[in-house]
This record gives C-alpha cells, structure tokens and sequence, in this order.
C-alpha cells in the first residue's frame, strides 16, 4: 500500500514532490497521480452523523464553501530522472486551499506550489460563484515548507471583495469518531463536499522531503488527487487539519485519507508571515527504531531509539550523548551497535526513531527537553 499526496496533475505530465531528509529517516518519494475511474454517489447517504449535534454537512457547505479556492500552480518545464515528474513544457498541477484571514492569507500544501524541489513560477486561485469557480486571481507564495507540506498564500482581498475567512479550530482537541468534511477540487470537480469521521488519530505521515509530520489525522472523506490544501472541517465548523495524502492501492481514493493537524499548520503559518521560513529544533543524531524484538536479536537490552551516530556539535553532541561502533544485522536489516538507546524524552516512552522526529519537530528552537537514556546497562536522564 502506497502513500499518495492528493494533487491532480493537469496539462503535460504528472507532479510529484521529492525530497531527502533530515534526522537520518529514509529518503522518501511522494508521487502524485491522477486516477482514471470517478465514482459518484449519492449526496444523502452520509449526512446523519452531524445533524445531532453541531452543524449539518448542508450547513457547512453554505456557510464556507466561497472560503475555499481552486489552487492552480504553474511550473516552468523540467528534466528529471523522477518518472513521476513533468518534462518540457509548462506544467500546472491543481490544488486547494482556504481563506484564514480577512487580509487575503491562504492555506494549503508545499506539494500544490513546490514540486521536485521547485517552486511555482505563478500561481492563481479561484473563488466560488453560485454554480461553480467564479472570480480568479493571482497569489504570492509567502513561503512553504517541504517539512510539515504547509504553504502560505497571499492574495489582495480588493480584487475579490469580502471574504469569507473559515475558522481555525485546535486539533489537540479532536477524538476519533467526530464527523468532519472535506471541501475541495478532486479530480477538477470543483468544490465537491464529501462527509466521513475522524478514523484515527496521532498518524505519522511523511512529508514531500522525507520528514516525519507528527499528529496526522486520519479520515474516511473521500479524499482524491486535487483535494490537497483543503480544509478539513469538524461538526462546529472548524477547521482542523489540511487534506494531504491518502494511502492507496490503486492510486484513488480507498477510506484512507490523511491530515496535517492545523495546530502545526498554525506555528508553521506565524513563521512563514514573519520571515518567509521556518526553523525547527534538532537534536542531532542519526537513529534507528529498537524493538524487543530487534533487541533480542541483537543482544542487547532496551527499547526505543538505538543511535547510530551523534552530529559533530550538534546539541545531541553536547549533551554527551554517543553513537554506535560496529555494524551487524538482523535479517539483512543493518544496526549500528553500541551507541546509546534513548527510550523517553521528557518522561514520556518513545517507541521508534519517527515519534523521537516527530516529537522534536513540536519543539521550538531553544526550548530545553530531558532524554532518558540506556547506556552501558545504565539508565540516566541527560537535559538537551
């Protein structure tokens, strides 16, 4: 089963997003492809989860569907050896997003503005009329960040008129089983409502270079190719995360749709006003998921993350903290042994080298945490 991002690709050739990583995890491939098979279904058969309690999906609908936007980017023609990745040519790839401020501040995916390292040479979007896309108009990239797929749009509300700005909600707050819905342009279906719950929650899902995006929402919305930056919305009218892959056997949508949490989407938008960047904290090491297992295997006692190797001066490195010596394997899987074994930070058990990543990446840059680390058959708390 594969990982999609929910970009369609129009014009030449089909978009994809390529990155390598930081923190030592596998470089990773985020293709986007469109699908060939559409599948429509009747409106009525999902709406009764929220008619008890907060608003209906109609309600939603109406009262936030001109918040949406049509995000439609515009690459110059490249040459790569990524199959998945457009040449010659002008390419368009389409997406969506969504309106968060009165001044024209816009949400969406790095992947719908960034492809294969390169940003979009223009971008526009368009708004809802009574029937479908209405007015158009250009937008600024502000940033985006490949790291946690949040991009920050910006577009002269005097060209539009009022805006309706949808509100952001607080995801920490969510529980599995709310129902929530999706807006947004899958396949090019313009601004096509689908209904679903929270399926699960704390998802790790992998970002367009590689990084670990912590807190993923997963969800039953249909959610297809051109559904990516659009808002996931709860039953108060909320919105609390930003539509961005889904896991897939057949390329199309299968129940498995995925979200980056809009509290992450909010630090990541305060930067990206501020300075056109983000910053992330680090701790500096290169590490790999030890289970009991594994553990067993290895001869070795401990669960958590096994380091393989400490950054020269990174605060991992001052902090004392010590990779690995020798290489062995355990069913052709290499391990880098002897190094320390962190298996908690701030009191709290990790259990693999993405919730160690992903964990890190909430912090900000400065901010102080306490690893609980194995070493030698020892247990002692270092402060990083």
């Amino acid at each position: 089963m594969r990982m999609r991002t929910a970009v369609a690709s129009i014009a030449l050739g089909i978009v994809a997003a390529v990155g390598s990583m930081t923190l030592a995890l596998a470089t990773g491939l985020v293709p986007v492809e469109s699908v060939t098979k559409t599948v429509v279904e009747p409106a009525q058969t999902s709406t009764v989860s929220m008619t008890t309690t907060g608003m209906t999906p109609e309600e939603i609908y109406d009262t936030y569907a001109q918040g949406v936007v049509e995000v439609v980017a515009t690459f110059s023609g490249t040459s790569s050896m990524d199959p998945y990745a457009p040449t010659g040519g002008s390419q368009q790839a389409l997406g969506t997003g969504f309106v968060v401020s009165e001044d024209g501040y816009i949400l969406t995916n790095a992947h719908v503005v960034g492809e294969s390292g390169a940003t979009a040479e223009s971008v526009t979007v368009s708004f809802k009329d009574e029937e479908s896309a209405g007015t158009k108009v250009a937008a600024t990239i502000v940033g985006a960040d490949d790291s946690s797929d949040v991009a920050l749009l910006k577009i002269d509300p005097d060209e539009v008129g009022d805006l309706t700005v949808i509100p952001l909600g607080d995801s920490d707050e969510l529980k599995v089983g709310e129902p929530v819905v999706a807006i947004g342009n899958p396949l090019g279906f313009d601004f096509t409502l689908t209904t679903g719950v929270v399926s699960a929650l704390d998802r790790e899902l992998q970002s367009p270079n590689g990084s670990i995006i912590s807190n993923g929402i997963q969800t039953d919305a249909a959610i297809n190719s051109g559904n990516s930056g659009g808002p996931l919305i709860d039953a108060t009218g909320h919105v609390i995360g930003i539509n961005e892959q889904i896991a897939s056997e057949s390329g199309g949508n299968q129940g498995l749709g995925f979200a980056v949490p809009i509290n992450t989407a909010i630090r990541v938008m305060e930067q990206l006003k501020d300075g056109g960047q983000v910053e992330y904290a680090w701790l500096g090491i290169q590490g790999q998921t030890l289970t009991e297992d594994i553990a067993a295997a290895l001869g070795i006692e401990g669960e958590g993350v096994l380091v393989a190797e400490v950054v020269d001066g990174s605060p991992a490195a001052e902090a004392g903290l010590q990779g690995g010596a020798s290489e062995t394997s355990v069913q052709g899987q290499p391990y880098v042994v002897g190094g320390d074994i962190i298996t908690a930070i701030d009191g709290e058990a990790v259990t693999s080298m993405e919730e160690l990543a992903g964990t890190i990446a909430e912090k900000a840059p400065g901010d102080e945490i306490t690893l609980t680390v194995l070493h030698d058959g020892s247990t002692t708390d270092v402060s990083v």
